[in-house]
């Protein structure tokens, strides 16, 4: 089956189509990305309406070169997933709409995918990796650890109380005047910045728990560049270098406890932790992620860095394994801005949502 995905959560416009080799190896015939990067520079961070616009502008032409690259016709797409949550509210709207339309013009299954579950499932798309593993989450929106049993089979067992990684990442960035997106820029600037002239705090450090807070360590880096005013390049490079190593250092704490409860609950084989999300491109995350797995015994499974930002050949993917399985949707689904993969979690106070208590 040829499974093509649109994913429009934010501010990639992106078609892709995915299907499975006569060894039932999944591969990707198409993936096709159109950045709004430029779109969003001027202000620091993406503005929704644009983002919008951007998507019903040239999501069309995206899923037209994506048939192109795949080397298809419509008759040959057997189903269409997108992207319905979390995510902008305009841009979930367009992709949805315009999947629809396909489903219901050429009569073929309709999948709504949790963009979060398309992350998830990355790694069955590019390592072909068994059910149940460890994943951390780490995105512009969410930083979670879950354990993944089986398809649409995910737990909770931590999240942010405040700040996701990836945001923490891009405001550190907007601060220092490094702009937009800010997580490789930050991660630039560390590579020529001392990480032990600053002493930064690591949020909820010895406590017994797995979950994460990044706001006190984005106050304390705003306050230093504060004091440090003028800041010098140095500067600058130092604090992101003291930044990201805390970022790294708060990473390995969490997901070594939570790979030695991931052992003690599921005894079979070794430990597999994937990471997976916008942040997992970053190099110095990968590199103490791995470190961590070399010293535990468990195997660390990265996507390619083309596949860790929003894509959709993800989404193609989850579609393809649900599609699979006997799910499908009906075309009287709506946008869900906010869809939480593991819905039966208990509520975190903050944890990136609206609102005292979410």
């Amino acid at each position: 089956m040829r499974v093509l995905g649109i994913e429009t959560s934010c501010d990639e416009t992106a078609a892709a189509v995915v299907t499975r080799d006569e060894a039932g190896k999944p591969r990707i015939l198409a993936n096709t990305i159109a950045s709004q990067f430029r779109l969003h520079a001027e202000f620091g961070g993406v503005v929704p309406e644009l983002a919008a616009r951007a998507h019903l502008t040239s999501l069309d032409r995206i899923i037209a070169a994506a048939m192109t690259e795949a080397e298809l016709e419509w008759p040959q797409i057997d189903a269409v997933a997108v992207t319905a949550g979390p995510g902008l509210a305009g841009g979930l709207l367009v992709g949805l709409m315009t999947a629809k339309a396909i489903a219901a013009s050429r009569d073929i299954p309709f999948l709504a995918i949790n963009h979060l579950e398309g992350h998830a499932l990355t790694a069955r798309l590019t390592d072909g990796i068994d059910y149940p593993f460890l994943l951390l989450l780490v995105s512009g929106g969410h930083t979670q650890i879950l354990t993944v049993r089986g398809l649409g089979r995910y737990e909770r067992w931590a999240t942010t109380i405040d700040d996701a990684l990836g945001e923490a990442f891009d405001k550190t960035a907007k601060l220092l005047g490094l702009g937009h997106p800010g997580g490789a820029a930050v991660e630039h600037a560390a590579g020529s910045g001392d990480p032990v002239r600053f002493d930064l705090p690591r949020p909820l450090a010895g406590q017994a728990t797995l979950n994460f807070s990044f706001s006190g360590l984005k106050t304390a880096a705003r306050q230093l560049a504060h004091r440090l005013q003028p800041l010098r390049e140095q500067d600058v490079a130092d604090i992101c270098a003291a930044f990201q190593a805390c970022i790294c250092d708060i990473l390995a704490d969490r997901c070594g406890r939570a790979l030695e409860r991931f052992s003690g609950e599921f005894t079979s084989g070794s430990p597999v932790l994937v990471v997976a999300g916008g942040v997992a491109a970053n190099r110095a995350v990968r590199q103490v992620l791995q470190q961590l797995c070399d010293q535990s015994g468990a195997r660390l499974v990265a996507p390619p860095l083309a596949l860790c930002g929003d894509n959709a050949a993800m989404i193609a993917y989850a579609g393809l394994e649900r599609l699979e399985a006997g799910f499908f949707d009906d075309l009287d689904v709506t946008a869900r801005p906010r869809w939480p993969l593991d819905e039966t979690a208990p509520a975190a106070i903050g944890s990136g949502k609206r609102g005292a208590k979410a």
